[in-house]
């Protein structure tokens, strides 16, 4: 079954449904190999990359980072 169409059946459940099959599968992540967090650490990465390289995020340096955590801390 291809994704989209599993992803557009999931949606259409009940709320209920859906928040035990959500459950079901965040559980499912917990069962991951080494090699298999691995490679989805791996995959974030590369989308990240992606998203700089296209433009599509705004990188802050890690000055400006540190002052956008302590203005929400306050």
């Amino acid at each position: 079954m291809r994704f989209g169409t599993l992803e557009k059946q999931a949606l259409a459940l009940p709320m209920r449904e859906r928040a035990k099959l959500a459950q079901r599968l965040l559980e499912s992540l917990d069962n991951v190999s080494e090699a298999e967090a691995e490679q989805l650490w791996l995959d974030v990465a590369e989308r990240r990359a992606e998203e700089i390289d296209r433009g599509a995020v705004q990188l802050v340096s890690a000055e400006e980072l540190e002052s956008r955590v302590q203005a929400l801390l306050k």
